[in-house]
């Protein structure tokens, strides 16, 4: 477990291995093939265990990159059981079929990257910081491509009008030498950090630029959207120098939430609605709708309302698809809750 400790290991993480002669390792990669992990010594190749092969077993219960898990030796090793997550990063799968996808464990922080070109649309970020809300995860917000737009620290004031009190976002030029110090506050030693962001984002090159080398592949992007190809094409956990731990992700073209988000993230709005004269106020023509107010004042920044009721919809369909999905794996008769959610917020006027 020492050897772990580089790797993101903490010693309140500590577990008791379900068998004896389990040995511990974090994966590091995953392909059709098997898995990649890696004890803190070396890396090596694994298979997961049987019962992680089953049909229609939640994808979430499969190992991921980040996670701990307990191996047993073999020719082959093989993966027996993951140890329990302190973090999860998910998203819906692309796709008209609801179905989970996992995109890295045990996070502390995820820098969500978006380049200051074609690519830069603050509702995106939203949308980002959506799936990171409740993950347990950090979000740290990077708009890239600042040595590149004069105009750098006014998209930045203007995406920061968006964002909720207290997140952290910055402009950079992701070949800086001195990335590391700009990012140091949130990759210290032991620290898990995720890379998200769309394809040509600059996610291999910050990941280089932190390496200290030429590791991932990068590519030119495209002049009439400004998106990349995929060069990164699997998840992957690295070692840097500086003792923090990066998972750098092929580029999202879609994100689509899983229907179990909090939407904390949008506090201050359900603190706004709690105000309205009527508890079931639309936020419509009604009188004293504390909200119009906030719309009316610039309190309440017109594009975050907006990109609130399209997350808000977008949350209830895919509740929606996933208890139905629940339901049928279950056997259950229509109009059964299965998943018991509370009560969610009233959507907003159309």
């Amino acid at each position: 477990m020492n050897d772990l400790i580089r790797l993101g290991w903490r010693a309140q993480d500590a577990t008791t291995p379900p068998a004896p002669g389990l040995s511990l390792a974090r994966v590091a990669a995953q392909h059709r093939a098997g898995y990649v992990l890696h004890d803190g010594r070396s890396p090596f190749n694994a298979q997961p265990a049987p019962e992680f092969l089953r049909r229609g077993l939640d994808p979430a219960l499969r190992p991921a990159v980040g996670d701990f898990v307990w191996v047993a030796p073999g020719s082959p090793p093989h993966i027996l059981s993951v140890v329990p997550r302190r973090s999860l990063l998910t998203r819906a799968a692309a796709g008209e079929r609801y179905q989970r996808q996992v995109i890295a464990a045990n996070v502390d922080v995820v820098l969500v990257l978006m380049g200051l070109d074609g690519d830069f649309n603050p509702r995106r970020i939203q949308r980002y910081l959506a799936l990171i809300d409740g993950s347990g995860a950090t979000p740290v917000v990077l708009l890239t491509k600042a040595d590149q737009h004069p105009a750098a620290a006014a998209a930045l004031a203007q995406l920061g009008a968006t964002l909720p009190a207290g997140t952290a976002a910055l402009a950079l030029n992701a070949k800086d030498p001195a990335i590391h110090t700009v990012l140091a506050p949130w990759l210290g030693a032991g620290v898990t950090a995720a890379l998200v962001g769309s394809s040509g984002a600059g996610k291999s090159t910050l990941t280089n630029s932190l390496l200290g080398e030429q590791r991932q592949a990068t590519a030119a992007i495209r002049a009439n959207d400004s998106r990349g190809r995929h060069t990164t094409t699997h998840r992957a956990l690295l070692a840097l120098p500086g003792g923090a731990c990066l998972i750098d992700t092929p580029g999202m073209r879609e994100l689509k939430l899983t229907g179990e988000e909090s939407l904390d993230l949008y506090a201050d709005i359900e603190t706004l609605a709690g105000n309205c004269r009527f508890a079931d106020c639309s936020h419509g023509n009604e009188p004293g709708c504390a909200i119009r107010a906030a719309l009316a004042s610039g309190e309440l920044d017109g594009e975050r309302w907006r990109s609130y009721l399209k997350l808000h919809d977008e949350r209830e369909q895919q509740a929606a698809a996933l208890e139905q999905r629940l339901q049928r794996k279950a056997g259950s008769q229509p109009g059964h809750r299965t998943l018991g959610r509370s009560q969610r917020e009233k959507p907003g006027p159309r």
